[in-house]
């Protein structure tokens, strides 16, 4: 049996060993850090010692500043859908970039993409856009806030939807500066009892469909669905945050679980893999950024309609993310995800994945895991998996978090899958 200290001895070898085979990361990051603190602009990004330095990426596949070649698995955290440069956005891009950048006006763009987008999420009627998710649901939020003349937002255990709205520890000191209630996720009778007994100071009730950050963890259907009644029944608004799980079905998951928000925000791989948020819903609620009409709130974005991002978002929207790769993508991500949980269970290890889909969380507890209190921290094995998995030419997210992109393919996910259940069978 490991004990703890057989695991800070091993991950003190492990880091060493990153380290020495890293020089170039090293010296980059410790370059950064005299003009950024931590050397960081990012927090998401930054593992300790120092976080590896990507130089270029194709398709699945990125390289590292030292010359070290990775299989993709962190895809941006949903971003990175489409993989590295894929053609037909690249294409979509340069002949944007022929035209011009910064317009200062409509362009030819932001139309198609909008109606793409409604086309896809029936209950957007009406779209705005935006520069990124966190940008999107301050904007949501706060038009629920204005069109409810209500002060108070309700949100769960483990969210994050943003970087103004992080609630994995609590209200989080930058958080933006609105009263929150927070709620027990995936407990559908503790969140009815307090919709009710707050609707009066209630605008809306922001939920992820999956929890992203925090665990890659569904959230059951019983529990979106009381959401939604509850939220009818006291004159609440009902937003769901899909700026991650947008990608998981034609129409998210919405469609997939047939709920339908009053608002939705999306953002991630929707602008193509650039800088990209929207948000959207009712039209009764939307229209209030109509600037014809007299009481029209003034929504105001230098970059809301960027050239660049509009092309490349059409373009994949469009042309790329069909409905056969959609499935295509997600059965990896259940191919992935279900082997996994098998060989876990058949030497009965402290180990299981969450998700849905083309996103999957690994967690280091038999489970279930139905909120984030229900995955324990495990910083050893944590850091020990993540080392391990990028000497086998694998990169995902240290915390666990795993996100498909197009490119990968069946072998790809299978030599994935084994060379974590090599180091599970170690551990």
């Amino acid at each position: 049996m490991t004990t703890v200290l057989d695991l800070r001895g091993q991950v003190a070898e492990a880091l060493r060993h990153y380290v020495e085979r890293n020089p170039e990361s090293r010296r980059l990051h410790e370059e950064r850090a005299r003009v950024m603190p931590g050397g960081n602009t990012r927090s998401v990004i930054h593992v300790d010692p120092f976080p590896l330095t990507v130089v270029r990426g194709d398709g699945a596949r990125i390289v590292d500043a030292d010359g070290h070649e990775y299989l993709d698995f962190l895809g941006e955290y949903t971003a990175g859908l489409y993989g590295h440069s894929h053609p037909v956005i690249v294409q979509a891009i340069r002949d944007a970039l022929a035209d011009g950048i910064v317009l200062g006006a409509p362009n030819v763009y932001e139309g198609a993409l909008a109606a793409a987008v409604c086309e896809r999420f029936p209950s957007i009627e009406l779209v705005r856009f935006c520069n990124s998710g966190t940008e999107a649901n301050l904007l949501a939020l706060s038009l629920a806030r204005v069109a409810s003349a209500k002060p108070a937002v309700m949100v769960f255990e483990g969210a994050y939807h943003g970087g103004v709205f992080f609630f994995k520890d609590g209200d989080a000191p930058l958080n933006a500066p609105f009263p929150y209630l927070v709620g027990r996720y995936n407990d559908p009778e503790a969140a009815a009892r307090q919709i009710a007994e707050h609707a009066h100071e209630l605008a809306a009730v922001i939920v992820e469909p999956l929890q992203g950050s925090g665990g890659v963890i569904p959230a059951e259907p019983e529990f979106l669905h009381a959401l939604r009644e509850a939220t009818a029944a006291a004159d609440v608004l009902l937003v769901f945050d899909e700026v991650m799980t947008s990608r998981l079905s034609r129409g998210g998951l919405q469609e997939t679980l047939g709920i339908r928000p009053d608002l939705t925000t999306l953002g991630k791989y929707v602008g193509g893999g650039l800088a990209f948020g929207a948000f959207g819903g009712r039209a009764d609620l939307m229209a209030r950024f109509d600037p014809a009409r007299p009481d029209a709130l003034a929504h105001a974005g230098t970059f809301n309609n960027a050239v660049l991002t509009m092309a490349a978002g059409l373009a994949g929207l469009t042309r790329v993310y069909t409905d056969e790769e959609c499935a295509r993508l997600n059965a990896l991500g259940d191919r992935l995800r279900a082997r996994l949980n098998a060989f876990a269970a058949e030497r009965d290890l402290e180990f299981c994945a969450t998700g849905f889909g083309s996103m999957v969380g690994l967690h280091f507890t038999r489970g279930p895991v139905r909120r984030t209190a229900d995955s324990p921290e495990a910083p050893e094995l944590r850091t020990l998996l993540h080392l391990h998995m990028l000497d086998r030419g694998y990169s995902f997210a240290r915390r666990g978090f795993v996100a498909l992109s197009l490119p990968l393919r069946e072998s790809d996910v299978d030599g994935f899958a084994g060379a974590a259940e090599e180091f599970l069978a170690g551990h």
